[in-house]
């Protein structure tokens, strides 16, 4: 597969609160008309009436904005836009913060139970999607991502042309990470001690796992910081990224995160319960700007509630 390039196609439709249209680009294959390949790649989801009616109604444009019609050639290569019909979204209880905002980057509070980009049934109910229409930013994006069900510090960038190098901060881990938990108190060493291990994330599985024996492919320093009753307050460094990885080691060293639906049973899907958020903060980020060479650190301004 050759190198994607990083060039940002710029559609012709205006976000919709803070959400970008769906661009589809039209593959080689043997329809004859534009509708024959719509309805082949949407009536599933949708309904081939449905897509008939989104052509009637103008919804698929092209790259000048005009409405395309149903009838009109098949041409592979070319590009499509649609705005998505969201199903109404639950709207997460809490605000985003803002932590930090200049001409090139937002620094961003995110809260527990937000998602930080759209994805599955979250979309226009995620943190990038707020933060482009209350701050007026529309082509604000991510620099990396944050899970939905913990709390803190996600780095924005303003500009499409910056992205680039924030984002290159994070691939080669030059961005100190710092979180915080809140679990069961375990005694021995405060630490810090070092977990090193081999995580697995399957698609379509919603817990990792870790694989014994095998080269490790994440490392995290993780330390005790405070102890109240039966439970602690943990710092956790992160030296490695994959899914979960703080939730999977905390719960190796018997002492999972307090309120995890995952580790170490996976609890039944049901309503949110904004009472119980995993108790998992990303506390700081501490890096040299890319640009100007300044180092720079952010703490959240959240705090993880004790239980009780």
């Amino acid at each position: 597969m050759g190198r994607r390039s990083a060039r940002r196609v710029v559609g012709p439709l205006e976000q919709r609160g803070g959400v970008d249209a769906v661009r589809v680009r039209l593959p080689a294959g043997h329809w004859a008309t534009l509708r024959d390949h719509l309805v082949d790649r949407y009536a599933r989801a949708i309904g081939a009436a449905r897509v008939d009616a989104m052509l009637a109604e103008g919804a698929f444009v092209g790259a000048d904005g005009r409405p395309v019609a149903g009838d009109e050639p098949y041409a592979a290569g070319r590009s499509l836009w649609f705005h998505r019909e969201l199903p109404p979204e639950e709207r997460v209880p809490f605000e985003v913060g803002i932590v930090h905002r200049d001409e090139r980057i937002v620094v961003a509070d995110k809260p527990h139970f937000l998602a930080t980009t759209p994805r599955g049934r979250h979309v226009a109910e995620t943190a990038l999607a707020r933060l482009r229409r209350d701050l007026g930013l529309p082509h604000l994006q991510p620099a990396h991502r944050l899970d939905r069900l913990t709390a803190g510090l996600v780095l924005f960038v303003v500009r499409p042309e910056d992205r680039g190098a924030y984002q290159t901060l994070f691939r080669d881990r030059r961005v100190r990470k710092e979180y915080e938990a809140l679990a069961p108190y375990e005694p021995g060493p405060a630490g810090p001690v070092t977990v090193r291990s081999h995580i697995v994330k399957e698609r379509g599985v919603v817990a990792a796992h870790e694989v014994p024996g095998a080269e490790p492919n994440s490392e995290s320093r993780i330390e005790r910081v405070e102890r109240r009753g039966g439970l602690a307050r943990y710092r956790l460094v992160p030296e490695t990224g994959r899914t979960h990885q703080l939730r999977v080691h905390m719960n190796a060293l018997g002492v999972p995160i307090l309120d995890d639906p995952l580790y170490p049973v996976v609890r039944e899907d049901g309503p949110e319960d904004y009472g119980r958020p995993l108790r998992l903060l990303a506390r700081a980020l501490e890096f040299t700007d890319p640009f100007d060479g300044s180092p720079v650190r952010f703490e959240s301004r959240l705090r993880l509630a004790w239980p009780g």
